[in-house]
């Protein structure tokens, strides 16, 4: 494909990477943390196998990991201007999203559109710009 621009594959695969990590997010969501009768079969005795990552992600979104990350990852790929940090961060700004921290996991997502915009148009967004003659 002579026409396709250096890197164009690489941004194929991170809109898959960000549309499964968030559409996984969505989908565990909706499966095992939204229906009632989840709650009532994890506090019985012995509690189903699903119960284990159903409790991590709830722990998780009440102690506001998941926004910390996208927001650490966005400003990790913003200044050194990475393309696969701001993936992540994208990504996992979704899941935040989905999971009730969106404060952070949108600004992280932000950031990480930034650095990813910057890195595939050859540009650092945090560079200053050259001083003129």
């Amino acid at each position: 494909m002579a026409g396709r621009r250096k890197g164009e594959q690489g941004d194929l695969v991170g809109l898959a990477v960000i549309a499964l990590v968030g559409g996984g997010a969505a989908l565990f969501r909706q499966l095992a943390i939204v229906p009632r009768a989840t709650v009532g079969q994890c506090a019985a005795h012995p509690a189903p196998l699903f119960c284990l990552p159903r409790q991590a992600v709830l722990w998780a979104q009440y102690e506001q990991w998941f926004g910390a990350a996208a927001l650490l990852l966005g400003l990790a790929g913003f200044v050194l201007g990475n393309r696969l940090l701001g993936i992540a961060a994208i990504a996992i700004g979704i899941a935040a999203t989905v999971n009730y921290n969106a404060t952070w996991g949108l600004f992280g997502a932000a950031l990480g559109l930034w650095a990813w915009i910057g890195a595939a148009t050859g540009r650092r967004l945090t560079t200053p710009p050259e001083p003129s003659p």
